[in-house]
C-alpha cells in the first residue's frame, strides 16, 4: 500500500479540502492507489484527506454492506455495488428520517459508534472522468457518502456524537493519536 492512513489527531484531517481541476497531477493514478489502500485496509470508503491530500476527492465501494443487510431492496443492494469516485462533491440537501447506524473509520481504528444521519441526500459531484452528476441517494450508500464527504469538510464521525460519548472516547482517541493502536494496515501518526 503506497499511502498510509492518517491517524486521529493529524492536522490534515481537520482541514477543509480544496477543489481540484481535471488536470490535477496524476489524478487517475491517485484514484487507483486510493482504491488499493481502501481495499488493503478493509474499508468501504476513503477520502483524500485520510491519505494526507487535502483535496475534495473520495472513493467508495460499499458492496460489503449489500451482503450483510437483509432488509435492503434490490435497488438499494445494486446501489452499493461497484467502485464510485466523487470529485468536488457538494451535498445539496439532506432529507428523510434521521436514523442511527454503527460507524467506524480507518483513521480511528477500534472505535465504532452509532451516528445519526439523514436517510436521503441530493449530491452534486464529478466522476473520475470529470462528468458532472446530480443524484438523489438513500439508505446505506447515502450514509457512506455522508461519512466520506465529512472528511472533505474536516469533520470526523466522532464530531456527531454527544459530549458525553466524546468524553468516554477521549482516552481511546488520545491513544490513537500517540500510535498506541494495533492495526493490520499502515498508518501515519501526528508528529509530537
Amino acid at each position: 500500500m503506497k499511502f498510509p492512513i492518517l491517524a486521529y489527531g493529524h492536522p490534515t484531517l481537520r482541514k477543509i479540502a480544496q477543489e481540484i481541476t481535471p488536470d490535477y497531477p496524476g489524478l487517475q493514478t491517485l484514484i487507483d492507489e486510493m482504491f488499493e489502500a481502501m481495499y488493503e485496509s478493509n474499508g468501504v470508503g476513503l477520502a483524500a484527506p485520510q491519505i494526507d491530500k487535502s483535496i475534495r476527492l473520495f472513493i467508495i465501494d460499499a458492496e460489503p454492506f449489500s451482503e450483510i443487510s437483509e432488509d435492503l431492496t434490490p435497488e438499494q443492494q445494486a446501489q452499493l455495488k461497484g467502485k464510485k469516485v466523487f470529485i468536488n462533491a457538494k451535498i445539496l440537501e439532506e432529507t428523510g428520517e434521521e436514523w442511527d447506524f454503527n460507524e467506524g473509520c480507518l483513521s480511528l481504528p477500534g472505535i465504532n459508534e452509532d451516528v445519526t444521519r439523514h436517510e436521503k441526500i441530493k449530491i452534486s459531484y464529478y466522476d473520475r472522468d470529470f462528468n458532472k452528476h446530480i443524484e438523489e441517494i438513500d439508505g446505506l450508500l447515502a450514509r457512506v457518502i455522508q461519512h466520506e464527504y465529512d472528511h472533505t469538510e474536516g469533520i470526523l464521525f466522532t464530531d456527531h456524537l454527544s459530549a458525553f460519548k466524546k468524553r468516554l472516547l477521549k482516552r481511546k482517541l488520545e491513544n490513537i493519536s500517540k500510535g498506541k493502536v494495533s492495526v493490520d494496515y499502515r498508518m501515519k501518526f501526528p508528529k509530537k
